[in-house]
């Protein structure tokens, strides 16, 4: 199985401690959003995981005790963006993100962590030449360190048009514009440019839309074949392993206005104060009318032989 820890929060950029105790305990429970008397309960066993994948904005609390999890397979994004504290107030600076990125791909290998520019949108300070501008230079500074970047532009949900009141979709001709100087830049440094859920439009300048976290994806970065059948596509377009993540909404301290996790800053600062780094949930105890329901576990690689990276 893969496990997934970003979706819902940034776990590396502010629970690294509660996750190396689940580490350490072998266990992890996991609420579930939509009915909260329900806890899964997943085993971290090396044997029946066959990748961890983490999403991150500042993977460098991570690194104190990252022996603790060579046992197992990882594939890291981390995503590193232009804006500054009033869209990102707590997001490290860029150049310190691009320093732990290297860090992780010195370690782990470049094919094991990706880049992630996103989501982009505009305005009269985060202009198309600048986006350009910081795109050249992240992807200057990370072309010996990573093989891929994944771009996508703002989705404008409900709680995004609260936070983010002054946020505008992108348009066609401003994401034609992001694509066209996108993929010559990534061309330049040898960079692979992928998007995550923004249709085919930009396949047009070479930029591959077929997913950023799919079974393909994550058996050229763990090297292993996965015996997993197509699954159903995601918003009609996404096939990525996006299941069994150990998250929990409303919990990431990041604040960016952008974000489609949080509700409101009010309600992350609650959860925050129960959080405890020695319980097996993210936030808060068992309850007394809580079930523990064990989650199928089984790994999925296969006999056959090593997958091999095509090289010419």
């Amino acid at each position: 199985m893969i496990l997934n820890t970003g979706l819902r929060t940034d776990i590396p950029g502010f629970f690294s401690e509660w996750f190396y105790n689940r580490i350490d305990e072998g266990f992890v429970y996991v609420r579930n959003p939509y009915a909260k008397n329900q806890i899964y309960s997943y085993r971290l066993d090396p044997e029946l995981i066959d990748c961890i994948i983490f999403t991150t904005k500042n993977p460098r609390p991570m690194f104190r005790n990252l022996e603790k999890i060579d046992k197992f397979n990882q594939y890291w994004h981390v995503t590193i963006t232009p804006y500054g504290k009033e869209i990102e107030p707590n997001v490290p600076p860029v150049d310190e993100v691009i320093d732990s990125f290297k860090f992780l791909s010195e370690r782990l290998g470049k094919e094991k962590v990706t880049l992630r520019y996103d989501p982009i949108f505009i305005s009269e300070k985060y202009s198309l030449e600048k986006h350009i501008e910081s795109f050249d230079y992240i992807l200057d500074s990370l072309s010996d360190y990573t093989t891929e970047a994944i771009i996508s532009f703002i989705d404008l949900y409900e709680k995004t048009k609260r936070n983010f009141p002054n946020a505008k979709e992108v348009t066609q001709d401003e994401r034609l514009r992001i694509g066209e100087e996108f993929a010559k830049i990534g061309e330049k440094y040898n960079i692979k440019v992928k998007t995550c859920v923004e249709g085919t439009e930009l396949e047009r300048f070479g930029i591959d839309s077929s997913g950023c976290m799919t079974k393909e994806v994550i058996e050229k970065a763990i090297n292993k074949n996965l015996n997993i059948p197509k699954q159903k596509a995601r918003n009609g377009e996404c096939y990525c392993l996006l299941n069994n993540d150990i998250g929990e909404y409303n919990t990431c301290d990041h604040g960016c206005l952008y974000c489609y996790a949080n509700s409101n800053k009010r309600l992350v600062k609650r959860n925050l104060k129960l959080h405890d780094p020695k319980s097996p949930l993210l936030i808060g105890q068992i309850k007394e009318d809580d079930i523990i329901i064990e989650r199928k576990q089984e790994s999925c690689i296969s006999n056959e032989k090593t997958k091999q990276t095509r090289l010419f």
